[in-house]
């Protein structure tokens, strides 16, 4: 029957939760875009970085090809896809080696460890850094949250889900998620 499906995933109630969490920092995804503190290289590699813990085959692909577009090497992409930074340009180690503990901590840091991010790049580009890192993490774990229903069809079920979890996952993601943004800025400018 092969391997069941062990990468880290979505049920009903933490994608409920990341949506909320993603409405309450609407702004500063779109901030974080505008403003530029965060170059389009620096992003990627935040990216790469959460990417490579969640091990989200579909991020992993466009971000490695946007990426290259922005500069990033092939030998430094080969690099962030095992974890390892030190092809990256040394100021941004702070946010990567963040990111990276972001996402083995399951969106739970250390304080100690935001604090080092904040004192490296300021209060506004630390909050940038920390909207890729969140725009990312649901990426990655709605991809994960796929591979699992594609796994399960395959009869790999991943294990602590099921059908309509992750059914109920993609559906909302399709359906709710839109409604909610939406809901979400119009609520704002209110």
């Amino acid at each position: 029957m092969g391997e069941p499906f062990r990468r880290r995933i979505y049920n009903v109630a933490t994608f409920r939760a990341a949506m909320n969490d993603a409405c309450e920092h609407m702004d500063e995804f779109r901030a974080a875009h505008r403003d530029g503190r965060v170059d389009r290289a620096f992003s990627e590699r935040i990216m790469l970085a959460v990417t490579q813990v969640n091990a989200c085959r579909y991020c992993n692909y466009a971000h490695s090809r946007v990426a290259l577009r922005a500069g990033v090497s092939l030998e430094e992409l080969a690099a962030l896809a095992t974890g390892d930074f030190r092809q990256a340009p040394p100021e941004q180690l702070v946010a990567l080696l963040f990111a990276q503990h972001y996402a083995e901590t399951r969106g739970h840091p250390d304080a100690e460890a935001w604090q080092h991010v904040v004192e490296a790049y300021g209060q506004d580009a630390a909050r940038d850094v920390m909207a890729h890192i969140r725009m990312i993490t649901m990426a990655n774990l709605l991809g994960n949250t796929l591979d699992a229903f594609l796994s399960r069809l395959r009869l790999r079920p991943a294990a602590n889900s099921s059908l309509g979890q992750e059914l109920g996952v993609l559906l909302g993601a399709v359906v709710l998620a839109p409604v909610a943004m939406v809901r979400a800025r119009v609520a704002q400018q209110s």
